[in-house]
């Protein structure tokens, strides 16, 4: 069976990191036996100057009719002067595939604690699994936009809550078995919904895996000063979109940070989380790092191939490793040297 993808390269830096993903994937696919097919299609700030719209109907049908949709970037400042946003176009894009679990993870590589900003001993041990809901909150809710006031409705059902918390407890039972759900109950009604929908599912289904709760604003701190201690993150969309990226630096770069985006089905949004960087774009600098570990994720969850995600994962590692990387980093790689070596990593 051929994996069918949607191929997003978007804005910015975005093609050349998506590039350098489609690159290893395809190596990987030959190694392991697994055929892919990549479709490109025109989104965000790309697809706004060539059909005046962030997510034209050709692009948003063939992400519906694919098996996962890859993207690499979208945003910047052209775009930021009046009409349609590639932003809303990311939205809009989340919203139609059903995809609501964010899953960001982070990880100190050993031996590699002197990429983080932080001590060595501070950092020494961070594996963190960030699952940010992805279709409800601010983002999602109802605006009124104004010169003198503004408004963004926040609004959550306990069925949106309880769903995004199933796949937090199962993805806790794989790792660690701890659970950190993150909220402002203190100030938020939906806060307060979203912390009594997690322990009444805990109560129920989950005995076995160690629930917290921590305050956000406590969060933010705790991130910084004890990376170690935790193992799942769950949270809501606003709160999980400003934690992630805080803890994307914990190893060293964002431009390290993968992510997949999850709805009921095996098809998924796969993205690095960082920005589209135009200051870089067209140099090829950018670290793609990512990116390819993004697309070890669309391997492994909606192309069942575990064993191609492992690869690919242990190749970035073992390259980083070596000493070799972009100057995020600390190396002088650019973005296709730094591919083109994780691709012969993945033969050895």
């Amino acid at each position: 069976m051929t994996g069918k993808i949607a191929f997003l390269p978007g804005d910015g830096v975005g093609p050349e990191v998506a590039e350098a993903a489609r690159r290893v994937m395809m190596r990987a696919g030959e190694i392991f036996g697994l055929a892919m097919t990549f479709e490109e299609f025109d989104f965000g700030g790309a697809a706004i100057d060539r059909h005046g719209d962030p997510l034209p109907a050709k692009t948003l049908n063939a992400c519906l009719n694919a098996q996962a949709v890859f993207l690499g970037a979208v945003g910047g400042p052209q775009w930021e002067k009046g009409g349609p946003r590639p932003e809303t176009g990311l939205l809009a894009l989340r919203k139609n595939l059903g995809v609501f679990a964010n899953l960001r993870p982070i990880r100190v590589m050993p031996g590699k604690e002197s990429l983080s900003p932080l001590k060595d001993d501070v950092a020494r041990g961070a594996d963190i699994l960030i699952i940010r809901e992805l279709t409800g909150g601010l983002y999602f809710g109802d605006k009124v936009e104004g010169d003198e006031s503004a408004s963004d409705n926040c609004a959550y059902t306990r069925e949106e809550v309880t769903r995004i918390a199933k796949i937090a407890f199962e993805a806790a039972r794989a790792r660690r078995g701890r659970v950190t759900s993150v909220d402002k109950a203190n100030v938020m009604a939906t806060s307060r919904l979203w912390r009594a929908a997690v322990i009444a599912l805990h109560e129920a289904e989950y005995g076995d895996v160690e629930l917290e709760h921590v305050l956000v604003d406590a969060m933010a701190m705790k991130l910084i000063q004890h990376p170690a201690q935790f193992d799942v993150v769950l949270t809501e969309n606003l709160f999980g979109d400003i934690l992630s990226d805080e803890a994307s630096v914990i190893a060293g770069s964002i431009g390290l940070a993968p992510s997949a985006s999850l709805g009921e089905g095996v098809r998924g949004l796969y993205e690095p989380i960082h920005g589209s960087a135009p200051d870089i774009a067209g140099l090829d600098k950018a670290n793609p790092v990512g990116a390819i570990l993004s697309g070890a994720m669309l391997l492994r969850f909606s192309l069942n191939a575990e064993g191609a995600a492992r690869a690919i994962e242990c190749a970035v590692e073992e390259t980083i490793k070596l000493g070799f990387g972009t100057r995020d980093i600390g190396g002088a790689d650019s973005c296709s040297e730094f591919a083109g070596r994780v691709a012969a990593a993945l033969a050895r």
